[in-house]
């Protein structure tokens, strides 16, 4: 059974970065398609950078030039690194993945992943 390890959150200020991580186990790593999410208190899950199977990224308008999603498949890890992160930028930041499926097109939707990692909180300061 797959599992996402989400860590690599904490308090940061405004202007600051981070970079986050998702391990995986339990299952081939290489074509699984990922996303990572996130959801402020009182908000809807909204996707932020997500990876198709063969490799096409997308990401939100609000965090592009921003945020870069990578993965390293010799480690089975989805990164996110957040630069010049705003207050509008914290939340619970999560993992997720459908091994289920090949998807050709990166998907920020939520409906499209079945399996969540436990999240990462990130806060930031003004």
């Amino acid at each position: 059974q797959v599992q996402l390890v989400e860590n690599g959150g904490g308090p940061v200020q405004t202007g600051g970065s981070l970079r986050l991580s998702c391990v995986v186990s339990g299952s081939s790593f290489k074509t699984l398609p990922m996303a990572w999410f996130r959801q402020a208190p009182g908000k809807q899950r909204e996707g932020v950078a997500a990876f198709a199977s063969g490799g096409l990224i997308d990401y939100a308008d609000s965090v592009k030039g921003r945020f870069t999603i990578s993965k390293d498949n010799t480690k089975n890890t989805l990164d996110l690194q957040m630069n010049n992160l705003t207050p509008e930028d914290a939340g619970m930041y999560y993992c997720a993945t459908n091994p289920a499926v090949f998807r050709v097109a990166a998907s920020l939707r939520a409906a499209a992943y079945t399996i969540w990692g436990q999240g990462t909180q990130v806060t930031v300061s003004s």
